[in-house]
């Protein structure tokens, strides 16, 4: 029986580990590789790493952080399922029942990219979602807005003050984009193509042109993916946790959910301000507020 497991091994999750760490907790972290820190990014936002920190780096040196305190152990197993159990909860793997007193959701989402002969090796060099994180380094780049929302017009019309160089692609049958938006994107100057992805040009991560299934051909340097994504929230519904009507976990303000012993943390818990340095904030919220809740009645304050 551990104390507390924590579902996700991104930055919310290693954050939430370490703080559980140092109260001197039995943690037990499952980590399946997934998630958005396992792209190419190099993580621009994130203070103390000037010329930044590659995604991959920062899970890697929180794992090495984690080597320091033998109360923590990883498993690189997914969760396939977890259930109220005696004394807490119970989470199935393929390599068994692991057992813990609570519970800290740190599942993140799955974006979704344009999928092309080797797309994934475009993620975080030159194909991205966030314009907070990335927006910067497009200064006079000829990017592509792929989505057929008004969000994606939006973030088109954003992306203009880096770049006049733009162009939306709905990559959709359907245009969803509304008359009002395409006025808009027209006003400024980016041209809307309703069309599909038929081909993509590029090599070692960075993309040259997209070809479209009418033939027509665009120049680019970066994409910017406005697809959407899930949030892996399934597990958290199966103990009756609130989700919003997106599919996002619900938390107050110390990252508890609806149901006792459970909380969450990083991307899997908002819609908005999905970044590392939240991430790593909410990780620390949602242990703080799990030690607490494993101290006995007469130990605390309320």
């Amino acid at each position: 029986m551990y104390d507390v497991m924590v579902i996700g091994g991104g930055p919310a999750g290693l954050s939430a580990a370490l703080y559980l760490a140092r109260y001197d907790r039995q943690v037990l972290l499952f980590d399946a590789g997934r998630g958005r820190s396992t792209w190419h990014q190099i993580n621009h936002n994130y203070l103390g790493f000037p010329g930044g920190v590659a995604a991959r780096d920062l899970r890697e040196l929180g794992r090495k952080q984690l080597e320091e305190y033998r109360q923590v152990r990883v498993l690189e197993h997914k969760v396939e399922a977890i259930a109220p159990a005696e004394g807490g909860f119970c989470a199935e793997t393929q390599n068994g029942e692991w057992h813990a007193r609570a519970v800290i959701f740190a599942t993140g989402v799955i974006d979704h990219y344009p999928h092309f002969d080797g797309w994934d090796e475009y993620v975080g060099r030159s194909m991205f979602w966030c314009i907070t994180c990335d927006g910067y380094g497009c200064k006079d780049a000829c990017v592509v807005v792929v989505g057929n929302t008004d969000e994606s017009a939006a973030e088109a019309l954003q992306l203009k003050r880096f770049t006049d160089r733009m162009t939306v692609l709905t990559n959709s049958a359907d245009c969803l984009i509304t008359p009002k938006f395409q006025q808009r994107l027209e006003r400024a100057g980016i041209p809307l193509v309703h069309d599909k992805i038929a081909e993509v040009i590029g090599e070692n991560g960075q993309l040259k042109a997209l070809c479209t299934k009418s033939g027509q051909r665009i120049e680019l340097d970066q994409l910017f993916s406005q697809q959407g994504a899930t949030p892996q929230s399934q597990l958290a519904a199966a103990l009756g946790v609130e989700l919003s009507h997106t599919g996002y976990i619900e938390t107050d303000t110390e990252q508890k959910t609806n149901v006792p012993g459970v909380f969450a943390a990083g991307d899997v818990t908002r819609l908005f301000a999905q970044q590392v340095t939240t991430a790593v904030h909410e990780g620390g919220q949602a242990a703080s507020a799990a030690n607490y809740y494993l101290y006995p009645d007469d130990l605390k304050d309320d």
